[in-house]
């Protein structure tokens, strides 16, 4: 069983960066995909994006496309997630999910394992 700890939120302004971390211990890193979501006050969490297990092929929300990039280090056991261009909308509580899935699902339910979450605040 994976465990995950997210670390990097943090209070920014608009139009900058951020870099989420995601550690995993506890089992073989490789063997899962990976995701972030994120929950904003008020709203149900939403899928942000994933990194498949094996192609590593990437899937990306409509709504941060285009700025955001998750990656993987396996030898490291992480996922991060470099946030660029950030807005307020981004605002939120970012989870990292692990799955056993062959590929990157969009729904919490696909997600067995969960991190405690990390808040990231975008200041206009």
């Amino acid at each position: 069983q994976v465990q995950l700890v997210e670390s990097g939120g943090g209070l920014v302004q608009a139009g900058d960066s951020l870099r989420l971390s995601c550690a995993a211990s506890g089992g073989t890193f490789s063997t899962y995909t990976m995701a972030w979501f994120r929950q904003a006050p008020g709203k149900e969490r939403e899928f942000v994006s994933g990194i498949s297990r094996i192609s590593g092929r990437t899937t990306y929300a409509d709504s941060v496309k285009g700025r955001f990039a998750i990656s993987r280090d396996n030898a490291k056991n992480t996922v991060y997630l470099q946030m660029n261009s950030l807005k307020p909308d981004d605002t939120a509580v970012y989870f990292c999910a692990a799955s056993l899935s062959i590929v990157v699902h969009r729904t919490t339910q696909s997600y067995a394992y969960w991190g405690q979450g990390t808040q990231v605040t975008v200041s206009s």
